[in-house]
């Protein structure tokens, strides 16, 4: 995972209203899953 590209998603959806319910798809090992 590039520390830079997760940062740069999860601070994004965080600010964009990502549900607290759901934070655990922002972990790096999660997000990189996705990409």
């Amino acid at each position: 995972v590039d520390p830079h590209a997760w940062l740069a998603a999860t601070l994004t959806a965080i600010v964009t209203g990502h549900k607290q319910s759901q934070i655990h798809d922002l972990l790096p090992w999660n997000y990189a899953a996705k990409v």
